[in-house]
């Protein structure tokens, strides 16, 4: 099982540091065609959220690989699960249906994570 989380990890961290560095580093006209929620938020709102997207890309790993505060890796699995319930409700608000399948995915995952780090597979 520590593994299989390890794995749930890193592909949870390599989506949430790609997508967060392309809200970084693009402008919202350009995520736009294929980020349609981007409307509804400022500029700067769209980068804060690429960062925390960031840090909890790099929290599901490094923690964990230093060994330094482990319990961090378990706490931003949660962050993320609340970010995706949180992108979630947007959708669902701009009635953006196939866009809520891929949060409840992410969600379902960063949740298994969180479990298992808390849980019976902690560091």
């Amino acid at each position: 099982m520590n593994v299989f989380l390890w794995i749930l990890q890193a592909i949870l961290a390599a989506a949430f540091a790609l997508v967060g560095i392309m809200k970084i580093t693009q402008p919202r006209e350009k995520l736009r065609p294929t980020m349609p929620w981007v409307e509804d938020f400022t500029a700067t709102q769209v980068r804060l959220i690429g960062v925390a997207e960031l840090l909890g890309a790099a929290g599901l790993i490094l923690p964990a690989v230093t060994g330094i505060a482990p319990t961090l890796t378990p706490l931003a699995a949660t962050g993320l699960a609340i970010t995706m319930l949180v992108a979630a409700a947007t959708h669902a608000r701009r009635k953006e249906w196939p866009g809520i399948a891929l949060n409840v995915v992410l969600l379902a995952l960063s949740v298994l994570v969180a479990w298992g780090r808390f849980g019976p597979h902690a560091f």
